[in-house]
């Protein structure tokens, strides 16, 4: 089970974002997509952080509300990115992620963004194989 397999039945599409934008124009952007993160790209493209909501609230916290959303995302972002490639086991990244309590990885192939995957992206790609192979199970042991 590879990473590029949980991509394959999820999609490719990864929400960005500039280091030079506002936490209001991410906060925005995180509410009317409905997701948790957004990964903070460069000009040439490269992933440059994570941007997730515990992001914006630890800005929060350690700065007030007073002109929070007028702060640049650099200012909050988790940088540098913790990525994985394509062909990274679910459970490695899965490791990665307890560990190093993050529940976003950006997934880089050749130096460009592929994709990204969440924490839950990853159990339910786990549950879901778990579950094909106990009925096939089933199924082996009602026809044998």
């Amino acid at each position: 089970m590879t990473i590029a397999a949980v991509l394959s039945s999820k999609g490719p599409e990864v929400s960005t974002i500039s280091k030079d934008a506002t936490l209001g124009d991410a906060a925005a952007e995180l509410s009317r997509q409905k997701i948790g993160a957004l990964v903070v790209v460069g000009g040439n493209g490269d992933v440059e952080g994570v941007l997730s909501e515990r992001d914006i609230v630890s800005c929060l916290a350690a700065h007030g509300d007073e002109q929070l959303g007028k702060r640049r995302v650099e200012d909050a972002m988790t940088a540098p990115a913790i990525i994985v490639e394509p062909g990274s086991p679910v459970l490695s990244a899965l490791a990665l992620m307890t560990k190093r309590r993050i529940r976003h990885l950006p997934v880089v192939q050749g130096g460009r963004l592929a994709g990204i995957v969440s924490i839950g992206d990853l159990v339910k790609y786990r549950i879901d194989r778990i579950e094909r192979e106990a009925e096939a199970m089933r199924t082996y042991i009602q026809t044998a």
